[in-house]
């Protein structure tokens, strides 16, 4: 691993990447159930003004600084974040819907390329919501909890990559030999 920094382009995919992370926790640890009292529900404020309004403006930034890549990004889950903070799901199933549309949104991010944690964390927002969209049409509680630990590890990537851009961690996941008996020089 090495400690260049490749988390974007500056101050505005560090700022998107912890309100990402805060809003994945804050939801994750509630649809889980692990935290006695808290649900997921009480993740909405988190969801409207972290992930829903200050990543939709970091977004704008983003694309003010050339970045289209992130303000794309954190336009796109801001306004998803928001969406699920003030939309009261009349069903189940159009919960379900609402979080397969946000799972193909993270994959396209996903799929978009850009650094190896942008792309864990994109992949893992990607599999929790869609993880949770089949929880919400078999109206399973297991997989619904399951769901939420992927959310909440995704959280944990994207707080990690926005602190790694900063403390200069290391960024960079490690890489397999070609094949056997191969070593790296270095």
């Amino acid at each position: 691993m090495d400690n260049d920094v490749s988390a974007g382009s500056g101050n505005t995919t560090v700022v998107g990447r912890l309100a990402l992370g805060i809003t994945l926790l804050a939801f994750g640890l509630g649809t889980t159930g692990v935290i006695h009292g808290v649900a997921a529900s009480d993740a909405v404020s988190v969801a409207h003004y972290v992930g829903g309004a200050a990543l939709f403006l970091v977004g704008l930034l983003a694309f003010r600084d050339r970045d289209s890549a992130s303000g794309t990004g954190f336009v796109a889950l801001g306004a998803l974040w928001f969406t699920w903070a003030v939309g009261g799901h009349s069903s189940a199933h159009a919960a379900g819907l609402f979080l397969l549309l946000f799972a193909l949104v993270a994959l396209t991010l996903t799929l978009a390329g850009g650094d190896s944690l942008g792309q864990v964390m994109h992949g893992l927002l990607f599999l929790a919501m869609l993880v949770l969209a089949v929880a919400a049409f078999a109206d399973s509680s297991s997989l619904t909890k399951v769901g939420g630990w992927v959310a909440a590890v995704a959280g944990a990537v994207a707080w990690y990559a926005a602190t790694a851009a900063v403390a200069h961690w290391p960024t960079a996941l490690p890489r397999r030999a070609a094949g056997r008996g191969v070593t790296a020089a270095g």
